[in-house]
């Protein structure tokens, strides 16, 4: 079965094309080795993808005939993520909720105030 469609099958991606354009990105690496989308999977192949900035790891167990539910995803692949990118997804998270968004203008007077005295707190 080829890579963008077993991606698909197992629900890492919502269409196929975005799990094609994803390979054709060099997100997606069987074995250690960037593939393209028609690259063909075989049980036991080690498959890592990049998704919203975490290395999603999976060993592919079985190949679906059809796309699978949600419940029965695990039967076709066993997830090897390791535990430590998601905590590191979860800092990021905290460090981005404090800039401010774009768009939303010039700073205010109370943010200069902020960030002069941060900018002084680490010149002493």
């Amino acid at each position: 079965m080829r890579i963008d469609k077993y991606l698909w099958h197992t629900r890492y991606f919502k269409t196929r094309n975005i799990a094609s354009t994803a390979c054709k990105k060099g997100q997606v690496k069987i074995n250690g080795q960037v593939a393209k989308p028609s690259r063909e999977v075989y049980p036991t192949d080690e498959i890592t993808v990049r998704k919203e900035q975490i290395n999603h790891q999976c060993i592919v167990l079985d190949i679906p005939k059809n796309r699978v539910g949600a419940k029965l995803v695990d039967i076709y692949r066993k997830d090897t993520t390791p535990k430590e990118a998601f905590e590191n997804d979860e800092l990021l998270k905290y460090s981005k909720s404090y800039y401010r968004k774009k768009g939303t203008g010039r700073p205010t007077k109370k943010d200069r105030r902020e960030i002069n005295e941060y900018l002084d707190d680490e010149s002493e």
